[in-house]
């Protein structure tokens, strides 16, 4: 059953949810909204509104490094139907383009393309050459751009420990690849999604793909982290083993073993240790009803819609009320029927707010731009 929206609702009556006692009200930031029909010749100009609703690109990236968190899920063999990837569950190769060179004319003293790609130690152009991508055009869309599958070490020397603020929900600290600090700017490109295990997949459930499978992966050895990559992240999903033991170990192994309470925590643990400066959201094209061909009855969806912001929870809100959802629906109320919401959690750990009331949209309004993923 798709959400309902009435104009109380988005002019929001709701009221914040997830603090935890005493804690001040979580920071609100705007999010921008615009409409964009295709990939075509309106993409650049639209993408360009998108940013000066914001305040312009320059003031956050002038002179400094910029870290591009891309949403790539899964092998480039899987097609919904004939499409083209970045027409359903990846973002597509021509917003990667088209930012880059934003952030070129914006004054960025170097881009970099970060990607954890399935279970794999190839480079990270060769992975998009799969998908009949062209990582040329991206390389030469600005000056200083480089590439790094964040997966495994590569020619790094060692992973750099990111503690989770307030202790963490699931582990208190997360090793990841020293790409993810060595960076002034850490932008989350994600692709406007559900998923089948956490309700919705947006700026914040992308960073899901930082967690190296050297160290999260079901390979990944008992007590250091692996050499290269082996097998998917089931031990975040399930719990059913630990990382190695160099690694920070799970709080509580009684907590529940099932990936509706552990997925959604661990990416509330991640974007709090590893914040997000720039959440920006693909929506022109998509898929309905997962993250990608493997789930089934998914389709192809057509929103025509480009969403940035500051603040990855609010941004993440604004999606998913976009996609005819409530961002503060509760488990068990779509479309987080079996999986607890991203978004409070990362409301509780002082994050952002998903409450609508305190979150200026600019440009599109919800009501005109709303595309209900469940209708």
């Amino acid at each position: 059953m798709s959400m309902e929206f009435t104009r109380r609702e988005v002019l929001g009556v709701m009221t914040g949810a997830g603090k935890f006692m005493g804690q001040p009200p979580a920071p609100a930031a705007p999010v921008s909204v615009v409409r964009c029909r295709s990939y075509g010749a309106e993409l650049r100009p639209a993408m360009e509104r998108l940013f000066d609703q914001l305040g312009g690109l320059s003031r956050l990236v002038k002179g400094k490094v910029v870290a591009i968190k891309l949403n790539l899920t899964g092998s480039p063999s899987y097609r919904l139907g004939h499409r083209p990837l970045g027409m359903a569950q990846w973002v597509h190769q021509d917003v990667v383009g088209v930012f880059v060179a934003l952030l070129g004319r914006a004054g960025a003293k170097r881009i970099r393309l970060l990607e954890s790609p399935w279970s794999t130690a190839e480079p990270l152009e060769e992975y998009m050459l799969a998908a009949n991508w062209d990582p040329r055009a991206l390389a030469t869309a600005a000056p200083e751009v480089e590439f790094e599958n964040t997966n495994y070490l590569g020619r790094r020397k060692a992973y750099v420990r990111f503690p989770v603020p307030k202790g963490g929900l699931i582990y208190p600290a997360y090793d990841l690849s020293p790409a993810y600090r060595d960076c002034d700017v850490f932008v989350s490109l994600a692709k406007l999604k559900e998923h089948a295990t956490a309700g919705v997949t947006l700026s914040m459930k992308n960073c899901f793909g930082i967690t190296p499978c050297t160290i999260y992966g079901d390979g990944a050895p008992e007590d250091e982290p692996g050499q290269f990559p082996r097998g998917g992240r089931t031990m975040l999903h399930t719990g059913y083993r630990q990382p190695p033991r160099a690694c920070p170990q799970e709080l509580d192994p009684r907590s529940p073993r099932e990936g509706g309470y552990r997925v959604p925590r661990v990416v509330a643990d991640l974007v709090a240790a590893r914040p997000i400066d720039l959440a920006i959201i693909d929506g022109i094209e998509s898929m309905a009803g997962g993250e990608g061909p493997w789930v089934r009855q998914t389709r192809p969806i057509s929103p025509g819609l480009l969403i940035a912001g500051l603040n990855p929870v609010c941004t993440d809100a604004v999606a998913t009320a976009l996609m005819g959802f409530d961002p503060m629906a509760e488990r068990g109320t779509a479309p987080f029927e079996r999986c607890d919401n991203t978004m409070r959690l990362g409301e509780g750990l002082g994050i952002g707010t998903c409450n609508l009331a305190r979150i200026e949209v600019r440009g599109a309004s919800l009501e005109e731009a709303v595309c209900r993923f469940r209708a």
